[in-house]
């Protein structure tokens, strides 16, 4: 009987790790599909091509690309120092008093839906970039604000839990060898949770990378590669959400699938990238 339960079992994960797999490979074939015809008309000069004209049926996938992923490497430089130290302090640092409400604070913070951050920083932070560097406030610095604000108590959540689980003997053996405070952060808790903390970071990034709504309030939504960081730009979730709806031609419509099928392969690769190879190291 015990048997036949352990292979039912094995049998039901075994379906739910190949479903997972359909579904991806699922996604994949849709949005390739959707996307051939643009594929077909202007092949991987998409890619490179910076003008965004549906009137003449010209499109370029340069601008948005290249919002999609500044704005997330802002997003990231600005966010994980933040969450890391926010971490650290909620783990070995604050006073029992503070943790419990402050780790509430970082959960509930995680919790709040994406358009509120898009509609806050749209009417916070915009308003500060433009008075300290000028233009409208609305680009590519605000959208990366933004987005390291949105993922910060995501990325310190899942750090705090990961730094949790380090064995107090580990500490106290190093205390009781003369180590500082900082010594225990440094050479015991940071590398026994850095396949925690990268794995934060990893999620962190898959969220970033693909963020539509809150981004979309403060970036501008211009097809144009910005000179500056305080230039409106755009994004490819941002020109997906703004644009679908008008798409009234074939061409227009195949061109939106396959800036869709970018952003899928795009977060593809840097997530397998990131977990194949930084887990790898961190498990060293």
């Amino acid at each position: 009987m015990q048997k036949a339960i352990d292979l039912t079992f094995e049998n039901l994960t075994k379906i739910a790790a190949f479903f997972v797999l359909v579904v991806l490979v699922a996604i994949f074939w849709i949005l390739f599909q959707e996307a051939k015809p643009a594929i077909e008309a202007f092949g991987l000069k998409f890619l490179l091509n910076t003008k965004w004209a549906p009137n003449l049926e010209i499109f370029g996938g340069a601008p948005a690309i290249y919002g999609s992923v500044v704005s997330t490497i802002i997003a990231m430089a600005l966010a994980t120092p933040v969450a890391i130290g926010v971490a650290i302090f909620l783990t070995e640092i604050a006073p029992k008093f503070l943790k419990a409400p402050t780790s509430i604070a970082i959960e509930l913070l995680a919790a709040i839906p994406s358009i509120i951050y898009g509609m806050w920083g749209l009417f916070f932070f915009a308003p500060i970039i433009r008075d300290a560097f000028g233009g409208s406030g609305l680009g590519l610095l605000t959208a990366g604000i933004v987005l390291a604000i949105m993922i910060l108590p995501f990325m310190a959540a899942i750090t705090r839990d990961s730094m949790n689980t380090t064995p107090d003997v580990l500490k106290e053996s190093a205390y009781a060898l003369g180590a500082t405070k900082w010594d225990v952060i440094k050479d015991v808790v940071l590398p026994y949770a850095k396949a925690g903390v990268i794995g934060s970071i990893i999620l962190a990034l898959g969220r970033a990378i693909g963020e539509t709504m809150a981004v979309t309030f403060v970036m501008g939504n211009v097809h144009k590669i910005p000179k500056s960081l305080i230039e409106p730009a755009t994004s490819i979730p941002v020109t997906l959400a703004n644009e679908f709806t008008e798409a009234d031609g074939d061409l227009y419509y195949a061109s939106l699938f396959y800036l869709a099928l970018i952003l899928f392969v795009i977060s593809f690769i840097v997530i397998a990238v990131a977990k194949f190879y930084f887990l790898k190291r961190g498990s060293r």
